[in-house]
């Protein structure tokens, strides 16, 4: 039986700036297939990464003959997604079309109506899920017995079905990935000119954010065995050669025993490789001591979620670090070797030109390497999305890409919201190219890879393709009442998500509110560094608190791609201190390495 695993081809100018990222999903289904159930005649067709028209993907969909066609989307991939689906039962009346992601699992009512021709969607982690639905159609009880698999949603007639969830795998180390499933002449990071990979660390996130939707993605956080994330990593860079790899957790520096072992096993086995994460700015400060041993085992580039000064105006969000946290823990990585690079969130309802400038100022006193506008951009599924009511206008669900202008400021049309951020990146950034990427002091390989993400920017900008800009018609600022965002004004949302199965999950732990309050107090009123428990617990906020370095409002296009699925739970709760650390796998010893041994290995 053979298995097409298609990469819908949806383009935005955010990430993709940087290079074309390797699809992880890919990698995880197909080695869980093999490994799992012995189904080896597995295909994969990245029309993203190739920019195929829908006649390319036609051909090439004819010539596999597949039996099962399987696709993934986020939010704004969507419609291209389901325009796979179309395509494959256009060729293949038999074909099985099975959707998953993370927009499947939370909208899957809307998705089956509007796509009749996607026979099944897969809910939550996709592994165990798919596998299951691929042995049914095997074995001949597809579709009789599709009410049966666990975590997949299907139409019967003008019903739509969900069945009960599938339980969230417990031991993360039994999937092994199958990168040889990729082309890898095709995964080159442009500021290293190497192959790159996006491998996973965790699974899901302890918190709770109003704002993002990891939490109900996953339903629970898993972390994997440092040693086996590695034997993966020396993987890709032996058999693929890849010189880089961005862990694509939302924050791997959680669980700071695994992180110390994973940067020690890095260390002892001379990989000779480079990385970067997504953290936020309290583990920074945690870990000052540690940052040289992590620089030492590769990593070069950490993405830190910051604010915007609208947001300091708005009981929106609330950050449990201070103004002059940020420019400390930017100031720690450059002094540590590691590039820095700072995310604002731009476009909240009462954003302007002044709040604008007033990021832009923060930026600069800041001084990171690197730094992301991103428009505010509510999901769907998000907790904030419910609260925000009918001030979201556009369901397009296509222009929900971060570089788009979903939300208009009351003060501002979204052509001049637009040119404020360009006004930021073009000043920054040229800033930068004059006075700072060429003279990086000491460092020569910050250097280099300062050079090559500059590179990576100027590319993007000869080709317009940078935040979209060619397709909006954005030149300049005397273009910015011309720009046309063509927002697609039929889109409705016609079903929404069922939040009811997350509700219980986060609003359970009253206690583990308090504790957060208190932490939060705490450092306020210290006016410095917290302890180790104070400091979880200011990490480990509730929904109001953006605990994930960005988490998905800023969460990059490889990160999002990486997973399979996750949804909510009527028994979880969001965890304890203690129950956060019985559910982290321990090390391969069970103990935190000593300080000094992780100081003599600096």
């Amino acid at each position: 039986m053979r298995i097409v695993l298609v990469q819908p081809n949806y383009h935005s100018g955010g990430a993709e700036v940087a290079g074309n990222w390797s699809p992880a999903w890919v990698a995880y289904l197909a080695g869980y297939l093999k490994s799992k159930g012995g189904y080896t005649d597995i295909r994969f067709i990245d029309a993203m990464t190739d920019d195929m028209t829908d006649d390319q993907l036609r051909d090439r969909l004819a010539a596999e003959r597949p039996d099962i066609v399987a696709t993934t989307a986020n939010t704004p991939a969507i419609y291209k997604a389901e325009r796979v689906m179309q395509i494959a039962r256009e060729l293949f009346p038999n074909v099985v079309t099975v959707l998953g992601g993370i927009h499947g699992t939370f909208m899957y009512q809307q998705v089956l109506r509007e796509a009749p021709w996607i026979d099944a969607i897969v809910r939550g982690e996709g592994e165990v899920v798919f596998h299951n639905l691929v042995r049914a159609i095997d074995q001949g009880q597809w579709p009789d017995a599709r009410g049966q698999i666990k975590g997949i949603a299907y139409a019967e007639g003008e019903k739509v079905i969900a069945t009960q969830a599938e339980a969230p795998i417990r031991d993360t180390d039994e999937i092994v990935a199958d990168w040889s499933v990729l082309d890898w002449e095709k995964y080159i990071y442009i500021p290293t000119g190497g192959r790159v990979a996006t491998p996973n660390m965790a699974r899901g996130c302890p918190f709770t954010c109003s704002f993002c939707s990891q939490w109900k993605f996953w339903r629970d956080y898993r972390v994997r065995d440092p040693k086996k994330v590695v034997d993966e990593i020396e993987i890709l860079v032996k058999q693929h050669g890849v010189n880089f790899f961005i862990l694509a957790d939302e924050e791997p520096t959680i669980n700071k025993k695994a992180f110390i072992a994973f940067c020690e096993e890095l260390i002892d086995r001379k990989l000779d490789v480079m990385w970067g994460i997504n953290t936020r700015v309290t583990d920074v400060l945690r870990d000052e001591d540690l940052l040289p041993f992590y620089r030492k085992a590769g990593l070069v580039h950490i993405s830190l979620g910051t604010e915007a000064a609208a947001q300091l105006n708005l009981d929106l969000f609330h950050k449990e670090t201070t103004v002059a946290d940020n420019k400390r823990a930017i100031d720690l990585l450059r002094k540590n070797g590691i590039v820095t690079e700072a995310q604002f969130i731009v476009g909240l309802e009462n954003e302007t030109r002044e709040t604008i400038e007033e990021t832009f100022a923060l930026c600069m006193d800041w001084n990171p390497d690197m730094a992301n506008w991103s428009m505010f951009t509510p999901w769907p599924f998000s907790d904030l999305y419910r609260e925000m009511g009918d001030k979201v206008e556009v369901h397009d669900f296509s222009q929900y890409n971060f570089v788009t202008p979903i939300m208009k400021p009351k003060a501002m049309e979204r052509g001049e919201l637009l040119d404020a951020v360009m006004g930021c990146y073009r000043r920054f950034y040229s800033k930068k190219a004059l006075f700072h990427y060429p003279w990086v002091p000491g460092d020569k390989v910050r250097r280099k890879y300062l050079q090559g993400c500059l590179k990576a920017y100027l590319r993007s900008a000869m080709k317009r393709q940078f935040y979209n800009l060619g397709k909006v018609g954005y030149w300049g600022p005397h273009t910015m009442k011309k720009v046309k965002f063509a927002f697609d004004r039929s889109r409705r949302l016609e079903a929404k998500p069922d939040f009811g199965a997350t509700q219980e999950w986060k609003a359970a732990s009253k206690r583990k509110q308090e504790e957060i309050d208190a932490g939060i107090r705490a450092y306020k009123e210290a006016g410095g560094p917290l302890d180790a428990t104070q400091n979880q617990q200011a990490a480990s906020a509730d929904g109001k608190v953006m605990a994930c370095g960005g988490g998905d409002e800023q969460m990059s296009e490889h990160a999002m791609l990486a997973a399979m699925g996750g949804c909510g739970s009527n028994t979880d709760q969001q965890m304890s201190e203690h129950e956060m650390a019985r559910s982290m796998k321990p090390c391969a010893t069970g103990e935190e390495p000593p300080l000094e041994e992780v100081e003599a290995r600096r």
